[in-house]
């Protein structure tokens, strides 16, 4: 990408653009003093396995991604006082929904749980509430009734009602909203336990496929969709033979870490060898993950407002935020 000022506008003779594409440098620039309010052992709690995000991946990418969301809530809260106003009523403001959706690997969790830390340390919104979409996920005994265990993490495989009334539930500025919960060490969903959001001020939302559009209803009428009630939405990128890598190398720690727990659902893969973990790492991967990257989760990057793209270090190094 070539370099250029982002106070300069876009190069002479370019074509207008719905997008503002920036350098890892340029987007670093954009931190404005934002301070560091994390330190290196809050950040090693927030590392996902195998995802080797740094405190300086922090500063360049995070500080100033935590600063443009705090404008947008911000910016929103302008909007709500406008339109009460209007209304000559005081209707409570609803929290702010992010997305964040990306492959299998990718990064997404400690994105996510890095955004909530940040977010939660500016004043103005205290009360951040982290959601992924694990939780609704159908039960392990009815995808297999479906037989669709195969295909878990695709579309199909979630309980997608349930996850659209949970969301509009939230933006409705609903007083309490539960969600399932979902341990990845049983790969399942765990009867009975939920996650209660309490009308924080921000709420982020994480999956695989949050950015997935409506479908047709019988009568060819589009309904609602998970994505039109997010006031943002980010999508973590990286070309798919990176991802794949890191797949197949967090496949080989959980081998030597959770595998080896006598309740864990991957239990059976704990005294492979290496070249057998491996071979199966990478079935997993051609067969599963990398097919529903292909057709379910890539195509809906074009739909997120802002896109963080990796290169093979897992740094982030391109970044596209949509003007518009």
């Amino acid at each position: 990408m070539a370099e250029h000022d982002v106070n300069s506008g876009p190069a002479a003779g370019a074509a207008p653009s719905p997008f503002v594409d920036l350098s890892r440098t340029e987007w670093s620039q954009l931190r404005n003093q934002t301070p560091l309010p994390l330190t290196g052992d809050e950040l090693e709690e927030l590392r996902g396995l195998g995802d080797e995000v740094d405190l300086d991946e922090v500063s360049d990418i995070y500080l100033p991604l935590s600063r443009l969301l705090n404008l947008h809530v911000r910016g929103t809260a302008g909007l709500h006082e406008a339109t009460t106003t209007f209304l000559g009523s005081f209707p409570e403001r609803t929290p702010y929904v992010i997305g964040i959706a990306g492959s299998v690997a990718v990064g997404k969790s400690t994105t996510a749980r890095l955004l909530r830390l940040l977010l939660a340390r500016w004043p103005e919104h205290p009360q951040v509430e982290l959601i992924t979409t694990d939780g609704f996920l159908l039960p392990n005994a009815e995808l297999e009734r479906r037989q669709l265990l195969q295909r878990k993490g695709f579309p199909e495989s979630y309980d997608r009602r349930a996850l659209l009334r949970f969301v509009a539930s939230v933006k409705s500025g609903a007083a309490e909203v539960r969600a399932p919960s979902y341990s990845h060490l049983t790969y399942d969903v765990v009867p009975d336990e939920e996650v209660v959001v309490r009308r924080p001020d921000i709420v982020l939302i994480e999956g695989l496929n949050v950015l997935q559009p409506a479908r047709p209803r019988g009568n060819g009428v589009a309904g609602l969709a998970v994505s039109d009630f997010f006031d943002f939405s980010i999508y973590l990128d990286a070309a798919q033979e990176h991802i794949r890598d890191w797949y197949i190398d967090r496949f080989l720690r959980l081998r030597e870490t959770a595998f080896r727990r006598p309740e864990s659902y991957f239990h059976r893969y704990a005294d492979l060898d290496h070249d057998a973990a491996v071979a199966r790492a990478a079935h997993l991967w051609d067969s599963i993950n990398g097919p529903n990257l292909d057709r379910n989760i890539q195509p809906t990057r074009s739909r997120a407002k802002l896109v963080l793209t990796k290169d093979s270090s897992h740094a982030v190094q391109r970044i596209r935020l949509r003007k518009i």
